[in-house]
């Protein structure tokens, strides 16, 4: 008898579940995110989005870009051979490239917003710890925590390019990379004045605060709606785009939020999937490639400058205390930056944004494709033209170049991979792209600190080499995703 009034309960329950998700009546108007999202278009809360998604630029630049700056003062401190360097960056990669994957199911599963404050949370606390680290193994072990949590950051891409209206995207997605240049520089910066005072601790510590602030600022950032219609949960969907519409000033499409059909999430099978299957299998090694192009053009300009093989240079760039003595020539031996160092790397890093207009001109016209091959083959040229023997200038005027070029790479690859996948599996194709992404990085710092100190044209053919497959790959993609709107479902 006590049965009775629980499976009325029961009944009404899922009276209530039927009623909610009920298919509209015949006649009556619908709309998917996809059109509200249209409609809505562009306005003050794109703004904001942008602002605080793109920051977290800001903080991933700086976490990433800190090895490059004190690499010469942990290799002074501990006394490490270049593979022990060039391990710090492979481990933080390492530590990204397992994250990635694991972060992007669990986004596919549990949200955008959510894994993206985990990862800041994780990240920032991880490289508080490091500022504590009392020796090489512990240095190694935190930076590696640190890069899992980086690798995060990715979701804040995502929820942009969920959020932006199909003609925005190809313009708003490049111009982040303002973001991560502030973000690079700052830490260059940063490292001049903090490294040789109170030391590449306090540089950590310092680095670690954009990461925190984010964190106070993200609950103005709402899930992403897609996300949330491809999980069923309507009203949480409908609430954040009326939200939107009311911020910009717009006004909702006419009738009710429709409801796609529900597919399993965030299956790996999915991404080879006869549809998925060469397009997935050419983003990975494009991701590859320009990775280790990107992080290899970054740390083998630090090897430049702290050993100073530029050719034709008229004076050293680097601080050499000390007399020409047998400890000079130890592996170990302490090449500290000096002020014209800190200045070229700040030189080149500005080449980040140099290209961005003809970047985002070329997205929005020549397409993802075929933009992504130019630069890709430009770069390729650029590695074999840093071999002239030329002045410090001239290599300056290279590595602006390059870094120019990979991080237009970088600009189109994310902004193609963000497009091509549908919702229900766009989260994990990124974190799988991001992960294929870390084992170029993984390898570049032996290519770039351990392998030029033997071969340098060795080094720079195979970095030309690997930009040439990544230009061949990118002309043969079989999806173009200009002005194409997101997929749903597969």
């Amino acid at each position: 008898m006590a049965t009775a009034p629980k499976e009325s309960e029961n009944a009404i329950g899922l009276e209530e579940i039927h009623m909610e998700r009920q298919e509209p009546t015949k006649g009556q108007k619908t709309f998917t995110v996809e059109e509200a999202v249209e409609t809505i278009g562009f306005g003050k809360f794109h703004i904001m989005l942008f602002l605080i998604m793109g920051s977290t630029g800001v903080a991933e630049a700086m976490e990433i870009m800190l090895i490059a700056v004190v690499s010469p003062l942990i290799r002074c401190e501990w006394q490490l051979q270049d593979w022990q360097v060039a391990l710090v960056t492979t481990m933080v990669f390492f530590g990204y490239m397992v994250f990635s994957i694991v972060l992007g199911l669990l986004a596919d599963r549990y949200g955008r917003w959510k894994i993206l404050l985990l990862s800041f949370l994780w990240a920032s606390y991880f490289s508080l710890l490091t500022s504590f680290a009392p020796s090489y193994i512990w240095f190694v072990f935190l930076r590696a925590m640190v890069g899992g949590g980086v690798s995060g950051h990715t979701q804040g891409l995502i929820i942009k390019t969920e959020f932006l209206p199909t003609k925005y995207r190809g313009y708003m997605l490049p111009l982040s990379q303002v973001f991560w240049l502030v973000g690079s520089l700052l830490i260059i910066g940063l490292g001049s004045v903090v490294n040789p005072t109170i030391g590449w601790r306090w540089l950590i510590r310092i680095a670690s605060i954009p990461g925190i602030l984010l964190i106070l600022v993200f609950k103005f950032i709402p899930e992403s709606a897609r996300y949330n219609v491809s999980k069923g949960n309507m009203s949480a969907a409908l609430a954040t785009l009326q939200k939107i519409a009311k911020m910009n000033g717009a006004v909702m499409p006419e009738g009710t939020l429709r409801e796609t059909a529900k597919e399993r999430r965030g299956r790996f099978k999915d991404l080879i999937h006869p549809k998925y299957r060469r397009t997935t299998l050419q983003i990975w090694i494009i991701w590859l490639g320009i990775a280790f192009a990107y992080y290899g053009v970054i740390l083998a300009s630090a090897e430049l400058l702290e050993r100073d093989l530029v050719c034709g240079s008229a004076a050293p760039l680097v601080q050499n205390p000390g007399s020409d003595s047998e400890e000079s020539h130890s592996p170990c031996y302490c090449r500290l930056f000096g002020p014209p160092a800190y200045q070229t790397m700040i030189i080149s890093t500005v080449g980040e944004i140099a290209l961005n207009p003809l970047n985002i001109l070329g997205i929005n016209v020549l397409g993802r494709r075929l933009s992504l091959c130019i630069t890709m083959g430009c770069t390729a040229l650029f590695f074999l033209l840093l071999n002239i023997c030329t002045s410090s200038t001239g290599v300056t005027g290279f590595l602006f170049m390059l870094r120019a070029l990979v991080s237009a790479n970088f600009n189109t690859i994310y902004i193609y991979t963000a497009e091509v996948y549908p919702t229900t599996m766009r989260a994990l194709g990124m974190g799988t792209s991001g992960a294929l992404c870390r084992v170029g990085a993984m390898v570049a710092p032996f290519i770039s600190q351990v392998l030029m100190s033997a071969s340098f044209i060795g080094a720079l053919c195979l970095f030309s080499s690997v930009c040439i497959v990544c230009a061949i790959s990118a002309f043969t993609l079989p999806i173009e995703t200009k002005g194409r709107a997101l997929q749903v479902c597969i």
